[in-house]
């Protein structure tokens, strides 16, 4: 059997679903199903995730998920197969694709911690017979985001090029993403290529520590000092890259001509009946999940941003329980409804350190994220199997059904009828 889940990740994707059928077929025990759990946003190694498609459907499913759904950068490479295996394993499934896009209204820095006047947004539950179409129109901005990627190799060589840690974008970072297939290549692909150099130069030591700490400046806390002095830590190269990550300043290049501008995304992913969705972070304090500085982000300006959102046709928000505090998950939710906008949970899943499962969503305050969560897999699927005319937002469905929550029972009943 751990054969099977290895292979779950083996470089082609037939062996991999093939893995996962013996598996199943196999397989004498089911995890316990958690129907008070969802996750709509998996990453996976078409962007940057220890997971291939299938192994990112097997993990939630072996977390007990009913449902999944991924969401990678710039890409719906994976989303074919992940659709295939979700099928294997009798979960729901949903598909989208997250981006960054232009948006300067004067606000500044919003929900991207690197680049102001830009925001990460995604377009969810992408019917199945646009999928090539939509990965098409990424396409470009994937080889945008390429040309980026190498100029930033060059200036992550010019700091540490005199510690011997040089980084080539085809040589040493591009054949760790799927850029090949349709892939992206993100700066955690830049900062993990970083990683496995200094693995290779120190490996999981206490002079790794020092050379962290002394020679880059990096401020390493003693739960972190013991991880990466943890010669059988599994999760090694992504802590070491969750360090590295915390000085991206000097080899940051803002993203331009990568970027569409908002609305043009919007317009294009209802266009293919998808739902366009804002991705709320939320200023950070004591970050509640430990892997974010403080940080101020939209909850100065929460009201009229979403406002303006609305203003371009936005549908839906985004946004993951156990990253925020009580009081900002309560404003969002309230501003929802208010606004009538679909709200969607997910987390953001792209270490192999990460829960799949999310204990929050079985408190009560959160139980309408799991029937959201069917009415995304509802709309889905009538709009694959009949048009996009169909969905959840398409002028048709909201004359006859004006009500956002009538609409949300609708599609749910839709969406648990897609298992068997």
């Amino acid at each position: 059997m751990n054969l099977l889940i290895e292979k779950l990740n083996a470089s082609d994707k037939q062996e991999r679903l093939q893995a996962l059928k013996q598996l199943v077929d196999t397989s004498e025990q089911k995890p316990i199903r958690r129907e008070n759990d969802a996750n709509n946003h998996i990453h996976t190694i078409y962007s940057f995730s220890p997971y291939s498609p299938t192994k990112a459907a097997y993990s939630a499913y072996n977390a007990g998920l009913t449902s999944a759904g991924i969401m990678d950068h710039d890409s719906l490479s994976g989303a074919e197969e992940f659709k295939t295996a979700c099928k294997i394993l009798n979960i729901g499934c949903t598909c989208g694709v997250e981006v960054r896009a232009k948006f300067d209204r004067g606000f500044g820095k919003i929900n991207h911690p690197d680049q102001p006047n830009c925001i990460y947004m995604a377009a969810h539950g992408v019917p199945s017979q646009n999928l090539k179409t939509f990965n098409e129109y990424l396409a470009y901005y994937r080889e945008k985001r390429y040309l980026r990627d190498q100029k930033m190799c060059e200036l992550i060589t010019q700091k540490y090029g005199k510690f011997g840690l040089e980084l080539d974008f085809y040589k040493d970072v591009y054949p760790l993403s799927c850029a090949n297939e349709g892939g992206s290549v993100t700066e955690r692909h830049l900062l993990f290529a970083l990683a496995v150099k200094l693995k290779k130069m120190f490996g999981a030591t206490n002079k790794l520590v020092e050379f962290l700490g002394n020679d880059l400046g990096l401020a390493l806390s003693d739960k972190i000092k013991n991880y990466l002095t943890d010669q059988t830590n599994p999760h090694f190269l992504y802590d070491l890259l969750g360090v590295l990550k915390a000085d991206t300043k000097f080899f940051y290049i803002d993203a331009d001509q990568e970027m569409p501008l908002a609305e043009d995304f919007v317009k294009f992913a209802k266009q293919m009946g998808a739902i366009p969705a804002y991705a709320y972070l939320g200023d950070v304090g004591d970050s509640v999940t430990g892997d974010k500085k403080s940080a101020k982000f939209e909850d100065d300006f929460l009201d009229q941003l979403i406002i303006e959102l609305k203003k371009i046709g936005f549908s839906a928000i985004a946004y993951m329980p156990t990253r925020n505090t009580p009081a900002q998950l309560e404003r969002i939710m309230k501003l929802c409804r208010e606004n009538d906008l679909f709200e969607i949970s997910g987390e953001d899943i792209n270490s192999s350190r990460q829960q799949f499962a999310c204990t929050a969503l079985a408190k009560p305050e959160f139980s309408h994220l799991i029937n959201s969560t069917w009415a995304l897999i509802g709309h889905e699927s009538i709009s694959s199997k009949k048009g996009v005319e169909y969905g959840m937002f398409s002028k048709e469905t909201v004359s006859k059904m004006p009500s956002l929550q009538q609409r949300i029972e609708y599609f749910a009943s839709i969406g648990r009828k897609t298992v068997r």
